[in-house]
């Protein structure tokens, strides 16, 4: 039982780590971060929808599995929205840095999480924390120190490309560590794991289409100018990829592991997450890291990883 556990959650850290290689050359086709998420939060639905259709099926009881309290209507809304800002603004940091670096950062979560839980509920800090959020934001420093970050975007500007890609991908961070308290400490986590996954893409979905109704992805868009589609026909594998492998996959497998080795034990392959990034980046990217960088990626490791074995 545990040893599928590890496999499971091992499987769902590298899976998450695919967004990017499946992204990027998704821009480089002339879509926007935008349209991305639609069509993967789309795909994630439709195959989530049939695995649950499927499950239904063979219990005879089609309802059941889609079945939430309308009490939980409102707080899978706002975790829907929470885990879309999560997606967009990671999406947008891959225009401005390394996939690696952006994968790093935006594993600082469970730091926050635990930052979130004694700010909001009280829990005590203790000294294992506040040197862990020393060494991440050591680490934090050190990718920020990098040439590309302190180029100015013009002469007027004093923040480079790379600083933006930093500040999104440290918003997506906190959306995400906001979004796992919600799962804890709502009503939410009486419900099973997959209709709470499926509304929350759906509702997630729908923020999409608004954004791209509305002409979100730039100041200058205008209404339906936001959505756009692959140039080339093989592109649409990559939309379907983003669907299953970190998405449904993903998700499916994290839920699989906790149920067989705990949350605590499953946070710690995350770290697989950033690593999966890094090498595919590199592999099918073209990108690279330098020490420093190198070094600060594992100062952030490290003290997530001392973190989540704290919360055992």
């Amino acid at each position: 039982m545990k040893q599928s556990g590890y496999l499971f959650a091992a499987l769902a850290a590298a899976s998450y780590g695919t967004n990017p290689i499946f992204a990027k050359p998704l821009y480089a086709d002339g879509m926007n971060p935008d349209s991305v998420l639609l069509f993967r939060y789309a795909f994630g639905i439709l195959l989530l929808g049939l695995i649950m259709v499927g499950r239904g099926l063979r219990t005879h009881d089609l309802t059941s599995v889609f079945r939430v309290s309308r009490h939980t209507l409102p707080q899978l809304v706002i975790l829907g929205i929470l885990m879309a800002l999560s997606s967009l603004t990671l999406f947008v940091s891959y225009n401005y840095m390394p996939v690696g670096i952006a994968s790093t950062l935006l594993f600082t979560y469970p730091i926050l999480v635990a930052v979130i839980m004694t700010l909001v509920y009280h829990e005590p800090m203790s000294w294992l924390v506040v040197v862990c959020l020393l060494l991440a934001t050591s680490g934090v420093g050190m990718l920020c120190t990098t040439p590309d970050a302190i180029v100015p975007i013009s002469s007027d500007a004093i923040v480079s490309p790379f600083m933006i890609g930093v500040l999104m991908v440290l918003l997506s961070s906190l959306s995400y560590a906001i979004y796992l308290v919600g799962l804890n400490k709502t009503r939410v986590r009486t419900i099973a794991s997959m209709p709470v996954t499926f509304y929350v893409l759906c509702f997630g979905f729908l923020l999409f289409v608004w954004r791209i109704c509305f002409g979100g992805c730039s100041p200058e868009s205008h209404p339906g100018e936001a959505f756009t589609l692959p140039r080339h026909g093989l592109m649409w594998l990559n939309l379907i990829a983003l669907g299953l492998l970190p998405t449904v996959v993903s998700l499916l497998f994290t839920a699989w592991a906790i149920q067989r080795i705990g949350s605590t034990s499953t946070a710690l392959f995350g770290a697989l997450e950033p690593v999966t990034a890094v090498t595919l980046g590199i592999i099918f990217l073209g990108e690279s890291i330098n020490l420093r960088e190198f070094m600060g990626m594992v100062l952030i490791f490290v003290s997530v990883t001392l973190v989540v074995r704290r919360r055992r």
